[in-house]
């Protein structure tokens, strides 16, 4: 039992592992388990997946991190000479260290503009005619790839997510979704796994466990099964197969049990909403963006950042720490599923009290 409120707003990575989790995990280090993912706990884990995307013939894969899903997926869509089409803020550009590129043997990536790190179907269509495809001399055209919740926390509608599809679709373009927030996203949306990705002309999603309560996993999952072959050498060349794979397997059955995935979003979206409202109130801060998940950007004063921070509170600023009192300066925060009411009020009681 916590005796203190948790002021650690940095990221949902900083959160613990749920104990079901955390318990499956022990439950599985129990006598042996075939490697590699030919152990009972994948095949179950699969299986629910499936079911939970209305899928029953997706090609579904285990990895430990959200960075090798994205780029073992991308490579297997994009040949070494295409671009990849997403947003100048995407995840894939923002944090993945040339992952992808690398990953993809030299695929590189063309960033497309648009409001609240979101493409717009009329810039994404007009990066693609940068690439004229045949023209021996210019990158050609790859896969596009969408982030859920995006890096500014809002959320594309089932309605966007649509229209850049159709726009990717259009052109002969496979599609991506990086959902590290998936069902931060999801919930937030108030649709179906499946809703969001495949019927809305999603071709492969990077299903995020870890910054959701698990403790490292992640799901790349093709809803054509046509890649999977060329995902599962790719996965193995990589070094991102696991030898005691039983333990990433036990993770996601935990993970997608009783709806466990789905009240952790929904406890994370929770406790950033009763943030975002007690910022909002505040005469002095503000928000940069409507957030669509656990996911905020705010500005305070510099005199709030001073003495939350001289409180013990965590959380990124973007902007020099020294400077006028009064001066705005921007910070991200996150809840993960862990964040308390008590947590969020004590934060917000900080913030008031000057």
């Amino acid at each position: 039992m916590r005796l203190m409120p948790n002021l650690t707003f940095a990221s949902d990575n900083t959160g613990p592992a749920h104990t079901r989790i955390m318990q499956a995990v022990v439950d599985a280090n129990t006598g042996p388990a075939m490697p590699y993912g030919a152990d009972e706990l994948n095949a179950r884990a699969v299986t629910r997946i499936r079911e939970v995307f209305e899928a029953p013939d997706a090609a579904v894969y285990f990895v430990a991190t959200g960075t090798a899903a994205n780029a073992l997926i991308l490579a297997t869509l994009a040949n070494p000479w295409d671009a990849i089409y997403g947003h100048r803020t995407s995840h894939i550009e923002d944090d993945e260290c040339n992952a992808p590129e690398f990953y993809a043997g030299g695929a590189k990536l063309r960033l497309v503009d648009g409001p609240d790190g979101k493409m717009t179907p009329e810039a994404l269509r007009a990066a693609i005619a940068q690439s004229p495809g045949g023209d021996v001399h210019t990158a050609q055209r790859g896969p596009v790839s969408i982030t859920q919740a995006t890096e500014k926390g809002t959320a594309h509608t089932l309605g966007e997510i649509r229209a850049l599809t159709q726009v990717a679709h259009d052109h002969g373009l496979s599609t991506h979704m990086d959902g590290a927030r998936f069902t931060n996203a999801m919930v937030h949306l108030d649709c179906t796994a499946a809703e969001m990705t495949w019927k809305s002309g999603i071709d492969t999603v990077s299903f995020g466990g870890t910054k959701n309560g698990c403790l490292g996993v992640e799901a790349a999952i093709f809803f054509d099964p046509k890649h999977a072959w060329e995902f599962e050498l790719r996965r193995k060349r990589g070094a991102h197969l696991w030898s005691k794979h039983r333990f990433l397997s036990a993770q996601m059955d935990a993970y997608m049990s009783d709806g466990l995935w789905i009240d952790m979003a929904q406890s994370a979206n929770g406790a950033a909403a009763r943030l975002a409202a007690g910022i909002t109130d505040h005469p002095d801060t503000s928000l940069d963006y409507t957030s669509g998940s656990n996911l905020l950007f705010a500005r305070f004063p510099r005199a709030i950042h001073t003495r939350l921070h001289a409180a013990g509170a965590r959380y990124y600023l973007f902007g020099d720490a020294d400077g006028p009192d009064d001066e705005q300066v921007l910070c991200r925060l996150v809840c993960d599923w862990s964040k308390t009411d008590e947590d969020v009020d004590a934060f917000l009681a900080l913030m008031t009290a000057g």
